[in-house]
């Protein structure tokens, strides 16, 4: 069990918990809500297969980490993944975020730079801005998060019992792509997380990534299934690939949210095929 502290609250400690395998090239992936690192299950192996060394860590409020009732927004998320790295004084590593780890991906870049960062990719991310403004007409209503907090405040139980049926497009690919085992698993998971951190995300995934993006200069890959409910490509994964320079865009066709799932080998080898593959190939 390997933890990291990252910050305070009152005198205790605020810990993140990450796992830490295998040699080569870094890889960083970061996971979404209401998940942990344990997420990533599908992509730890492939990667260690290509020679990459795999770091996974679970976001503060999620997971094993610790937590806290403060620091939910994305200055202290990247602040967060900074430590993480700092600690386990990584170079030339890659960045990958699914879903709100997408955010932490284009905030870290975009608060301390490409120093050290060889590749960036989102998955499914958050970014580049989900809420209508008169400058973002293509954004969400506000009304559309005041109504998920709404609910997860009513009874966060029930809420991710719905959330992981549009996460997974269950309705369509229930025991096709995803088994009920492989849902409930992510129940779990969601129900462990701190009620608090469930709550005060909400608000996290409207935050402002454009002038992040902007600031992105390395290579960039952007994954998104064309049937995400939760984060339609319409309003994120396309947009998010026009506007980091140089971007490469990568549709899974009918996949949902959680591709990093129901469609893993094609991200998988979309993944090895960007990032990489190490010469000498890890033993499975």
């Amino acid at each position: 069990m390997a933890y990291v502290t990252v910050g305070k609250e009152n005198s205790s400690n605020i810990d993140l918990y990450y796992e830490a395998h295998g040699s080569g090239q870094p890889v960083v992936l970061i996971h979404g809500y209401p998940l942990s690192g344990a997420s990533w299950e599908k992509q730890v192996p492939v990667l260690l297969n290509a020679g990459h060394r795999v770091i996974t860590y679970d976001r503060r409020g999620f997971g094993k980490s610790s937590q806290p009732t403060i620091g939910y927004n994305y200055d202290t998320f990247a602040e967060d993944l900074h430590k993480l790295i700092t600690h386990l004084e990584l170079r030339e590593f890659a960045l990958v975020g699914f879903s709100m780890g997408g955010g932490e991906v284009a905030r870290y870049l975009g608060k301390y730079g490409a120093k050290g960062v060889s590749k960036a990719v989102i998955i499914s991310g958050v970014p580049p801005f989900l809420l209508k403004t008169p400058d973002n007409p293509e954004g969400v209503d506000g009304s559309v998060f005041e109504g998920i907090q709404k609910a997860v405040a009513a009874d966060r139980y029930a809420f991710f019992t719905e959330f992981f049926k549009n996460f997974y497009n269950t309705d369509l690919l229930l025991n096709k792509r995803v088994s009920e085992q492989a849902v409930q698993a992510s129940w779990n998971l969601a129900a462990g997380a701190s009620a608090t951190a469930s709550l005060a995300c909400v608000p996290t995934w409207h935050e402002d990534f454009r002038n992040d993006l902007k600031k992105i200069d390395v290579p960039a890959l952007v994954i998104h299934g064309d049937a995400d409910r939760i984060l339609p490509i319409t309003a994120s994964g396309l947009r998010t690939a026009k506007q980091i320079k140089g971007a490469r865009l990568s549709v899974v066709k009918d996949g949902p949210h959680c591709i990093t799932w129901t469609h893993a080998e094609e991200v998988n080898t979309e993944l090895v095929n960007f990032l990489g593959k190490a010469t000498a190939q890890r033993a499975v």
